[in-house]
């Protein structure tokens, strides 16, 4: 018998022996995923769902329902349920320079289904082929597919209760299930279901007995505490006196890192950092986080903006991780964001493992990262490798690519970043309490450690400030320029400067193209890539109006010291002094900043003279601004009383040698 098929009336009529057929299909989908058909019956919408989800888990693909439509009585008569990466890609950034990766490829895989009389349901319609590649191996990691069934959720709380650690926790389950890959779920769905901190008896106390303290000893200590909807602490943030004054000098560039006390200790501790002027790393904030999804990073970050007084960083620096991104989307939409170079590569075995040539792949990719001098370079590197390797359909590093402009050197060169490295070598976030805490190490242990090592690192600063004020680095040639950098950088700095000075014995000037407003050098220098070395070509572009020097290298763009082909330009054209642009107060050894009038409670500055007069005329300053806070013509009174005040002790300061402009 023919099959008659009338859809959107009231009739829809198919052979007795196909519905019977299409039923009994139905019924087996526990035993066996089968292939979609026409014909085939549902008793309801979520039915199609859950059979379609098994389907393309099976197959290697995500779900998402796509459309569905109402008949005349308001009642949903028609749906379609389609590959997740169905519709096309949009750019959703107002920046074209700035765009974000995108999943969708237009696919068209879907099922269609519509309501017959009986109230159940039948598919009509359907596309099998995807326009993308499908790997059911990674299929446990897509939302749909992801469970944390009831009896887990109930065991989860009752552990989380009993103290049992997170990542206890979890591992029973993957025992339990004979590995991650059998798990309905992962680490995070868990971390999210609980939604509070797995605080140890004793360990709320703690850190009340320890704000309360730190905010005795100095006013301008701040931390709030965040609760959920049960009461039960979700998030802690707090940053001292010390961060905060930090923040104001060296808040520009800040590294963001939940990895260390977690993955080393299970503490779910998070910190901001920055960089001083010796490239020492300096606190700038601490956090708990009961998550890392989205709404918790974007909590905290919000929390450290108004505790750093609404300023936000100029970049920041993270691990490879998008729900941080978007987080720093909403809360720092104008900082440029990077990600931890070596946090990416060190997920090249997790993700790469699987091939047979991983070992080449890896070399490969390796060189495409860190050998690539320039964009170009790298794009051509990229494609080289991506195509020998046939490697175009893996997801990761798809992704990684369309986001090259966060990770890879050649594209974040551009930006200054306080000499944050992206070396071969790694990156490390930097670890505050190493020496401080142990395997063992409790929450309150941890708070009772927090202030001397944080003492410690003013220690380091401290003896760091005063060999660059007691002791030089001698210089190795005649020219006046090194002594510019000897006399106005750090020790530290100045290393740094004098490593560039000598790598002029690497470089040869290998062209000169004069110009009436710009010329342009072309230098060759014997570069070291490891163990090896090559030529590579750098071009230097100067502004013979006002000795401006620009090098495509951008090395001083990106740690704030001259390169050695701009030192080797300027020695061609006889410049010995160097024009005080490119000699940064962030690295001077002469300013006198203010975070070190801030005093810590581990200390005995209290006791000095100085910071009793310090906190004297901070109160002062403070009853002055209660007074004036309501006037705009007072605050305006003083702030110009301030800035003449301000205008006078510099001048004297001066005179004194004590704070020589650079």
């Amino acid at each position: 018998m023919e099959e008659e098929k009338t859809i959107g009336s009231s009739r829809v009529e198919f052979n007795e022996n196909n519905i019977e057929n299409a039923t009994e299909e139905t019924r087996n989908v526990k035993d066996k995923i089968e292939d979609p058909k026409v014909g085939m019956m549902f008793n309801s919408i979520d039915d199609i769902m859950k059979y379609y989800t098994r389907y393309g888990k099976e197959k290697g693909f995500a779900v998402a329902k796509r459309s569905s439509k109402k008949g005349d009585d308001g009642e949903v008569r028609y749906v379609t349920i389609a590959c997740n990466r169905a519709g096309k890609p949009r750019n959703r950034s107002s920046n074209p320079l700035k765009l974000q990766s995108e999943s969708k490829t237009d696919c068209k895989a879907q099922l269609r289904a519509v309501l017959c009389p009986d109230g159940k349901w039948i598919l009509n319609a359907m596309v099998l082929d995807h326009n993308h590649g499908l790997s059911p191996s990674r299929t446990r990691y897509y939302k749909c597919n992801r469970l944390l069934e009831p009896h887990a959720k109930k065991r989860f709380a009752s552990n989380d209760k009993a103290d049992i650690r997170m990542k206890k926790n979890l591992k029973s389950f993957v025992v339990e299930a004979g590995g991650h890959e059998n798990l309905s779920f992962v680490e995070k769905d868990c971390r999210n279901k609980l939604s509070c901190l797995h605080l140890g008896e004793g360990d709320v106390a703690a850190m009340q007995d320890f704000f309360l303290k730190m905010q005795v000893d100095n006013s301008d200590f701040f931390y709030t505490m965040d609760f959920n909807e049960n009461g039960r602490l979700r998030n802690v943030f707090w940053a001292d006196s010390r961060s905060r004054a930090g923040f104001k000098e060296f808040g520009d560039v800040v590294m963001f890192d939940t990895t260390y006390l977690v993955n080393k200790y299970d503490i779910p501790f998070s910190h901001f950092a920055g960089v001083n002027h010796h490239g020492q790393s300096i606190l700038l904030g601490c956090g708990l986080i009961s998550n890392e999804d989205t709404e918790t990073f974007t909590w905290l970050f919000q929390t450290w903006l108004k505790c750093m007084f609404g300023c936000p960083p100029c970049a920041i620096v993270t691990d490879h991780d998008k729900a941080m991104k978007k987080a720093i989307e909403i809360v720092f939409p104008k900082a440029r964001h990077r990600w931890c170079l070596s946090h990416i590569m060190e997920k090249l075995s997790k993700k790469l493992r699987g091939y047979k040539e991983y070992e080449s792949i890896k070399i490969c990719m390796q060189n495409a990262v860190y050998d690539s001098l320039t964009k170009e370079e790298y794009e051509e590197s990229w494609g080289k490798f991506v195509e020998k390797y046939k490697l175009e359909s893996n997801e990761w590093l798809l992704g990684l690519y369309e986001e090259r402009r966060r990770w890879v050197p050649a594209f974040v060169k551009d930006m200054f970043w306080a000499g944050m490295s992206t070396t071969k070598q790694g990156e490390s976030m930097h670890a505050f309490f190493d020496g401080y805490i142990n395997l063992k190490t409790t929450l309150k242990q941890f708070l009772d450690q927090y202030e001397p090592a944080i003492a410690k690192k003013v220690v380091n600063e401290n003896n760091e400030d005063f060999n660059s004020f007691n002791m030089c680095i001698p210089c190795i040639t005649h020219y006046e320029m090194e002594k510019q950098f000897q006399s106005a950088y750090t020790i530290a700095k100045f290393k740094e400067f004098q490593r560039e000075l000598i790598g002029n014995i690497c470089c040869n000037l290998f062209s000169c193209k004069k110009g009436t407003v710009f010329s342009e050098y072309e230098l060759r220098e014997d570069v070291s890539l490891g163990e090896s070395h090559r030529p590579a070509i750098f071009r230097v572009y100067v502004n013979e109006d006002n000795n401006e020097v620009i090098c495509n290298c951008r090395l001083f763009e990106f740690r704030g010291i001259l390169c050695r082909h701009q030192i080797m330009v300027f020695i061609h054209r006889e410049v010995y002094r160097i024009p005080d642009k490119y000699i940064l107060k962030r690295w001077s050894k002469t300013v006198i900043r203010s975070h070190n009038k801030v005093w810590i409670s581990c200390d005995n500055w209290f006791v000095k003279p100085e910071a009793q007069r310090y906190d004297k005329m901070c109160n002062a300053f403070y009853e002055v601004a209660n007074l004036a806070a309501d006037s705009e013509d007072r605050c305006e009174k003083v702030m110009a009383q301030i800035q003449e005040l301000k205008r006078v002790f510099e001048n004297e300061e001066g005179v004194c040698g004590r704070n020589k402009p650079i």
